[in-house]
């Protein structure tokens, strides 16, 4: 008997498709029957090989040896994976296995884990493809009937191997560079960079603004409104006016303009706009979005979360509204639901995958046993779904021009002709959205006539700075960077892709370049001093949006097959060596490297300072550290951050709330800080109440 080998990215996924397949026998990381064989990867088993495999003098950092540009890329089996990766090699040489489906994700990334494998492990046999955009039983059994040539995605890989190896030799030639020159480990990345760029170039903005005070007067209409005047810069010029508009004690209408006016529904979700919208609404990060969407992906509950566009094909046109009607019907929504399906339809904007949507299986599933995380985001692409179906929101703004005592005053209006799509969105996301401010009404008026003012007051404001950056607004920075100068036709812009993009943001909060701060809802994210000097020092070339999304758009390019990837790396070669030859360490930045001194080791007095993995003692002869990746506070359920960091050093002392014990109870706990006899840092738990 002869085997079909499946192979996909995750050991949940792999399950889905053997439920399918038929082949639900167990093994030792495979399932077995029906005429398959169903194994997976765990992630990438099959990684770049780092500097020192090519040349054992690249252990040692020296700008002397930079340039790393290998002839002959080399890879290797990660350590951490290296079973699987043997099973996988096994299955593949099997003699009774002739064929084999490459069912990783369908994206760029999924086919480099998979092609990677597939080469590592000396495989000639043939292969083809399996494309999905939903995990529903019904879509794997498509899939699986409609095998796509592998040959159709080899530019996809192409365009992937390009990514990798770019990234490569940006990180390991920039931060080698960078850490010789200022003598202290930075990483630098091709996407990381001109993300914390912004970051940095948005606090300098706001640390540079000085707000300016502006004065009006408004003027209460007695039939209603509000009317306000032109800015003064002066107070004693705005005083003088509501004096004399006191004074006279009514206005003259001097225009009424009324507009129709109609909002269209809004477009269906890519990742990136489901991100924002769940950092807006929900507080939740976009690596946060992303697990509860592949999660719900996997559940079959949503299709492929990774994509980055906003529309349908033309041959989903037929099953939306029946698709529409389940979704309302499990969010209880009992109104008749208008459904205007050609709003959403466009496969001229697909690319690799349509836009998010709830699954025919979400209508039977119990919603309310989904963790709250999961269920919300649901909600979102739910609302979404029938929000972009709906009919568009119509109202009338009306504009009143007044004068009085001499001086211009005008007041805006709205009244709703038609709720449309607005009438749903409150119904779904009413809670998350708060309590929506009334428009004004105006007085319905005639052009010349005369109003009272019932009331006049000075109100004073002030100019305002650009606002920090939240998750929403940093993935929105991400999305546009460098549009305007992107050539027409480039679909993907901006830096990184929807799939990227959290783990982008992620990276450069765990290295300690950027950090959040605010309430449990609204964190905004800001540059550390250490994220500032990284960027103080980096030349333009690294820390400007402009390379990396020319990149992505170049990237875009080799996947369609308008592009040679030998082209698109010799670029990459030569903007390295100039870089390695053209930068020199730049003067008066050595005080800006310092690392930050956050306390005295308790072992031997010397100051303790801050490194991307924790709190080390300036003593090199001292073992004293405090890990960030803290075994006994992951124990707790909780992170040995900064500020319990400072506390303890300070205090050598710091109070818990709400740890957990391994049977999941609560309690309260001090930690107790003190030095093993080498001077490696011990912790101990002092329990309150007389324990937990």
């Amino acid at each position: 008997m002869s085997y079909r080998l499946v192979i996909s990215e995750k050991p949940s996924v792999a399950m889905a498709y053997a439920n399918v397949l038929g082949a639900t026998n167990r093994k030792d990381g495979y399932l077995e029957g029906n005429g398959y064989l169903v194994s997976w990867c765990v992630g990438h088993l099959v990684e770049l090989a780092p500097p020192n495999v090519y040349d054992e003098k690249f252990v040692k950092w020296s700008i002397a040896d930079l340039p790393i540009l290998p002839q002959k890329w080399q890879y290797l089996v990660s350590v951490s994976t290296k079973k699987q990766f043997g099973i996988l090699q096994k299955l593949m040489h099997r003699p009774d296995v002739d064929s084999i489906v490459n069912s990783c994700d369908a994206g760029r990334e999924g086919e480099l884990i998979f092609r990677l494998v597939y080469q590592q492990a000396g495989c000639k046999k043939p292969f083809s493809r399996l494309w999905l955009s939903s995990m529903e039983e019904s879509a794997i059994r498509e899939g699986f009937a409609h095998l796509k040539p592998s040959t159709e995605y080899d530019a996809l890989y192409n365009a992937a191997l390009c990514r990798e190896r770019a990234d490569w030799m940006v990180g390991i030639n920039a931060s080698r560079l960078f850490s010789c020159l200022y003598n202290q480990p930075l990483a630098v990345g091709r996407v990381m960079t001109p993300v914390l760029a912004m970051t940095v170039v948005r606090e300098a903005a706001i640390a540079a603004f000085v707000p300016e005070k502006f004065y009006t007067v408004a003027l209460t209409l007695a039939d209603g409104g509000t009317a306000s005047s032109k800015r003064f810069a002066q107070k004693a010029d705005a005083e003088l006016l509501l004096s004399k508009c006191r004074k006279e004690g009514r206005v003259t209408v001097q225009k009424m303009e009324c507009k129709e006016k109609s909002e269209n529904p809004p477009p269906l979700y890519d990742l990136t706009a489901l991100q924002r919208d769940a950092n807006r609404l929900l507080g939740f990060t976009a690596q946060q979005t992303l697990d509860y969407a592949q999660s719900l992906y996997e559940k079959r509950l949503i299709t492929y979360p990774r994509t980055d566009s906003r529309f349908l094909t033309e041959d989903m046109a037929a099953s939306l509204p029946g698709l529409v009607t389940d979704t309302g019907r499990a969010f209880a929504v009992e109104e008749p639901i208008p459904i205007h399906v050609q709003q959403v339809i466009n496969g001229g904007k697909v690319t690799d995958h349509h836009a998010l949507l709830p699954t025919k299986s979400m209508a039977n599933a119990d919603l309310a046993a989904l963790p709250a995380g999961e269920r919300n985001v649901l909600q979102l692409i739910a609302a979404r779904l029938l929000c972009a179906v709906g009919e568009p929101h119509c109202y009338a703004e009306t504009t009143l021009t007044t004068i009085c005592a001499g001086e211009e005053f005008s007041a805006k209006g709205k009244l709703v002709l038609s709720d449309g799509w607005r009438a749903m969105e409150r119904k779904m996301l009413g809670e998350l959205l708060g309590k929506q401010k009334e428009p004004a009404v105006l007085p319905d008026v005639q052009e010349q006539s005369q109003c009272s003012v019932a009331g006049a007051e000075l109100k004073e404001g002030q100019t305002s700075p650009p606002k920090h950056f939240t998750e929403d607004t940093l993935l929105h920075a991400m999305e546009t960077a460098s549009a305007d100068s992107m050539p027409e036709g480039v679909e993907r812009q901006g830096i990184g892709t929807p799939a990227t993009r959290a783990a982008t943001i992620e990276k450069l909060v765990q290295k300690g370049f950027l950090e959040r701060k605010g309430t449990k809802k609204t964190k905004v994210l800001l540059p550390t001093d250490k994220g500032k000097a990284l960027i103080t020092v980096m030349p333009e070339e690294i820390q400007s949006a402009d390379m990396t999304a020319d990149w992505e758009a170049k990237l875009l390019q080799i996947e369609r097959g308008e592009m040679e990837p030998s082209e698109f790396m010799t670029e990459i070669n030569t903007m390295i060596t100039e870089l390695v030859k053209n930068t020199e360490m730049k003067k008066g930045v050595n005080a800006l490297m310092k690392n930050k001194i956050i306390g005295v080791c308790p072992n031997c007095g010397a100051n303790v300072v801050e490194r991307e993995k924790g709190w080390f003692c300036e003593n090199r002869e001292c073992r004293f550290v405090l890990w960030k990746d803290n075994a006994f506070f992951k124990r707790l359920g909780k992170r040995l951050d900064a500020h319990v960091a400072d506390k303890l050093l300070r205090d050598g002392r710091v109070r818990l709330k709400d740890c957990k014990s391994a049977k999941g109870k609560t309690y309260n706990a001090t930690v107790l800080l003190s030095c093993e006899a080498d001077g490696r840092s011990k912790f101990s738990l002092e329990f309150e109440n007389g324990g937990c």
